[in-house]
């Protein structure tokens, strides 16, 4: 039984863990909720101390380290969040439409899948039948799971456009009741991969957009650069790369230029090409 708060000094060791496998940046605000997510672990083992835990996953187990990872990466998210941005996708994908080049979109740190869902849905709206397709990653192993599933209760279809659900969600009946799952032809054209961001990136391809929306505030601004320069190698010439509306890319990252706040824009193939001009000596 878990009958004391985490100590100081443990909260710092989970803290450095997580900063070192995921870069994450927890602040002390985040001490009782590193408690409250890692104490049903401690039940699980019959623990008395966090200290004893973490000695726990010092041992190697590779299956309860993801556990613990798990627990201390979600973040909540929702349908649709910052409708904006699906509108700056909706013209743009409407732009794209008569190119009749495959369009591939990356949503990271995916969460439990309402982003990429989302932005799924705006691509059929958009492209029909057209040749595209959405990835979503994340470092959990457990969130990518329940977004494989594509099931959802009520009170997470907040902000969930209301004349596209009939189109992409089936309802729960009987004992399924309450519980609404995106159709099988929407969950085919996802592909759900475990990546860790501050990790060198797996061979996924070039995307016409990457969303990495609200995860940067985790990040120290070590981290932040760090994670873009692996990232945008992936992002087609005139790509978008998307962040949160309270983040900025500002002093972070090179070679995109700002289309308006938190949407950027890759330069083109020909500026890429371009050589710098420099003063003759």
């Amino acid at each position: 039984m878990v009958s004391t708060a985490i100590k100081d000094r443990e909260f710092r060791l989970f803290r450095e863990m997580i900063y070192g496998i995921a870069g994450i940046d927890l602040s002390d605000t985040k001490k009782a909720m590193v408690g409250g997510r890692l104490a049903r672990r401690l039940r699980h083992y019959d623990l008395t101390s966090y200290g004893d835990y973490f000695r726990l996953l010092e041992q190697g187990d590779r299956d309860e380290l993801q556990v613990a990872v798990d627990l201390l990466t979600t973040n909540e998210t929702y349908f649709f969040r910052e409708p904006k941005h699906f509108d700056f996708l909706r013209d743009r994908l409407n732009a794209l439409r008569s190119s009749g080049q495959p369009v591939r979109i990356w949503s990271a740190a995916c969460s439990s899948g309402e982003e990429p869902y989302s932005i799924a849905m705006t691509m059929t709206e958009c492209l029909g039948a057209a040749l595209w397709e959405v990835i979503g990653s994340d470092i959990s192993c457990r969130v990518l799971d329940r977004a494989r599933a594509g099931i959802y209760t009520g009170e997470r279809m907040k902000g969930m456009l209301s004349h596209l659900a009939p189109s992409y969600f089936l309802k729960g009946v009987g004992g399924q009741a309450g519980k609404f799952q995106i159709t099988a032809e929407l969950r085919s054209r996802v592909r759900f991969m475990q990546i860790n961001l501050n990790a060198p990136l797996p061979n996924i391809g070039k995307f016409d957009f990457i969303f990495l929306r609200n995860v940067m505030i985790y990040f120290d601004v070590p981290t932040k650069k760090q994670v873009i320069a692996r990232m945008l190698p992936l992002l087609r010439p005139e790509g978008y790369f998307l962040v949160g509306h309270s983040e900025t890319l500002s002093g972070i990252a090179g070679g995109l230029s700002t289309i308006r706040p938190s949407v950027y824009q890759a330069a083109s193939r020909d500026e890429k090409l371009r050589p710098s001009l420099r003063p003759s000596t």
